[in-house]
């Protein structure tokens, strides 16, 4: 079912593809060259992370993705998931290969949630910047509550999709 979809949308953007460049050349040509540098710009960024990915992989198996963020990691994993999630700085593009790697690889759906959740909406490393647009109590307080607000997310998620 996948693949069928996956495919439906490939004759579909090109399709449209098609019909925008019949409509203005100039600018269809414009949108793909900015399409083709966001693409160059992202690459090495999403190689080295898939590449470190594939180094985590490889030294963990299965199992071990399992007892630290799986299932049965419960909310410990989730913790763990979370803080990691605010910690790094990689763009979201990059992060949903990641999560499926590793839920491929034993991850449970709500420690990947509460790790997509806190990776886009609270940072860490973001924080010292932040403070000087936002101010110390604005910033605190909205990551705090992004951070927190990431668990209940997770679980619904976890529920819905379970």
């Amino acid at each position: 079912m996948d693949s069928i979809f996956t495919y439906f949308l490939y004759i579909l953007t090109a399709i449209l593809l098609i019909l925008s460049f019949r409509k203005d050349k100039i600018k269809t040509k414009l949108a793909l060259k900015k399409a083709w540098n966001i693409f160059l710009f992202v690459l090495p960024q999403l190689l080295s992370i898939l590449f470190l990915v594939s180094l985590l992989l490889a030294v963990f198996d299965s199992g071990t993705i399992q007892s630290i963020i799986g299932v049965e990691s419960g909310f410990k994993g989730m913790i763990l998931s979370s803080v990691f999630g605010a910690i790094v700085l990689i763009p979201v593009l990059v992060a949903f290969p990641i999560a499926s790697e590793l839920m491929k690889n034993g991850a449970g759906l709500m420690q990947i949630a509460v790790f997509i959740s806190t990776l886009t909406t609270v940072g860490f490393v973001t924080i010292p910047l932040e403070i000087k647009f936002l101010g110390k109590k604005v910033t605190l307080l909205r990551n705090s509550l992004f951070f927190l607000f990431a668990f209940p997310v997770a679980f619904i998620i976890g529920v819905v999709l379970s």
